[in-house]
């Protein structure tokens, strides 16, 4: 007997891997490596800054038969429907360029570069059918509980090492509403099919001291009660980013 899977289907629901955590700009070896006083040195990463963030300006979606104005606040899943076409596609939450606040670009178009405090666009990889499931408050550790709100996957950015925690100073988290993490209303994905216009959420996550002139490593972390880590797969609910700014 012969099965057809609809091509809309999320397949293998059970055995789906938790999506990759990213950053943009996309950078080779994770590596962020600039001089402050020489723009060109930066503007690789304002250009992937710019290209990657103008889907999310406001006139991209404009259109009311496409996007939902959804929830301005954290809130829960919104569920369209089966994952088929019987309907035809699925509305998309439109996400706001200007939640990002200092790394929106929109004020300060080098994002923070020019003043050695850069900005950098954190992501959850689209993946068909997941939804996310937000940690137990009493799994986080002490400096994710400040925050902590019951309809978003927090993320959190530290030295690799714990004796670099006084070269990678405050960091600052900008997302809906303040919340640094990824809201629910925005899960699941039902798929490019489906929903070919769909904004992820983003989190924008600025070191505002990072020490000049030596290498700095940082690690971001997703947090979730189905997320998992790998020494496999390195973006796997986190990932390493290498900081290298030059003073002069």
């Amino acid at each position: 007997m012969l099965f057809t899977i609809s091509e809309f289907e999320p397949k293998y629901q059970d055995r789906v891997a938790p999506p990759g955590l990213t950053l943009i700009p996309q950078v080779l070896k994770t590596e962020i490596s600039f001089s402050i006083s020489d723009p060109q040195s930066y503007g690789q990463y304002v250009e992937g800054l710019n290209k990657f963030l103008k889907n999310y300006d406001s006139d991209q979606q404009a259109s009311d038969m496409i996007f939902d104005t959804c929830a301005d606040k954290p809130d829960d899943y919104i569920m369209r429907g089966a994952f088929n076409n019987a309907q035809g596609q699925k509305k998309v939450c439109r996400f706001k360029r200007e939640w990002l606040e200092n790394c929106s670009g929109i004020a300060d178009s080098s994002y923070g570069y020019r003043d050695g405090k850069p900005c950098v666009v954190v992501k959850l990889n689209r993946v068909l059918g997941f939804k996310p499931k937000p940690p137990l408050n009493e799994s986080l550790p002490a400096e994710v509980m400040g925050k902590y709100n019951q309809y978003v996957m927090p993320v959190h950015c530290s030295a690799k090492k714990e004796e670099d925690a006084d070269k990678v100073g405050p960091v600052e988290y900008y997302g809906m509403a303040g919340y640094a993490g990824f809201p629910l209303q925005y899960y699941p994905y039902y798929g490019k099919l489906l929903q070919p216009k769909y904004l992820q959420p983003l989190l924008a996550v600025q070191f505002t001291n990072l020490t000049y002139d030596t290498e700095v490593r940082v690690e971001c972390k997703l947090y979730g009660e189905n997320i998992g880590y790998s020494d496999k797969d390195r973006f796997q609910g986190r990932f390493e980013v290498k900081f290298d700014i030059k003073s002069s």
